[in-house]
């Protein structure tokens, strides 16, 4: 794409990869990367699979040459282990504001159509995922779902009873504000205001 997303952001790790290791096989021009690291620069990775995809490219280093690479303690402690201990008690973090999220489903693809809409109000910062448990507290009958665990994090295979099914090539389908959503519902924060479809589709 123009922008420099290959496909979406979830294959960028691969795509960067297997670009880098075949670099040497183009012709008669170098592949040029800076649009497509910077797409993956300005992301916020944090799904275990796509980071073990995409460093191996940020670093210039395949995954065989692990074994070889040299830390210590000072360059190897993230911050995430710094403690408070011998520090003043850290303060209790403020309740985060309410946020309103529009959310709606809609099938007309199989069986008897539907369409349903709600808002809910969640914490802002919520992840889609907690939209969805919301909604499903509110309507139970209506919006009611299903996930299944993957190694890309949850994932959405049955809505309102309708299930996706991978021999009908069937799935659901999450936008914004009608753009198709570049993160799971695990991820994705959704914004005040925001309009979030669900979208029985094919594929």
């Amino acid at each position: 794409k123009g922008n420099g997303m290959i496909g979406n952001i979830y294959s960028m790790g691969l795509a960067l990869q297997a670009l880098e290791a075949t670099s040497k096989f183009y012709a008669p021009r170098n592949w040029d990367c800076a649009q497509a690291f910077s797409v993956v620069y300005r992301h916020d990775y944090r799904q275990p699979m796509a980071i073990s995809q995409v460093l191996p490219a940020l670093v210039g280093k395949p995954y065989l040459d692990a074994a070889s690479l040299q830390c210590t303690a000072s360059t190897c402690t993230p911050p995430a282990l710094w403690h408070c201990a011998g520090c003043p008690p850290c303060p209790s973090p403020l309740p985060a504001a309410l946020i309103t999220v529009y959310y709606a489903i809609t099938n007309k693809l199989q069986g008897k159509h539907f369409h349903f809409t709600t808002s809910v109000r969640v914490p802002e910062g919520s992840t889609l995922l907690k939209v969805l448990q919301e909604a499903a507290k509110k309507k139970p009958n209506i919006f009611r779902f299903q996930v299944e665990q993957t190694f890309w994090g949850p994932m959405v295979v049955s809505i309102h009873g309708l299930a996706a099914n991978p021999d009908d090539r069937t799935y659901w389908k999450f936008l914004s504000d009608g753009n198709a959503l570049q993160e799971g519902v695990g991820i994705y924060k959704p914004k005040n205001g925001e309009h979030i479809q669900a979208v029985f589709s094919t594929y």
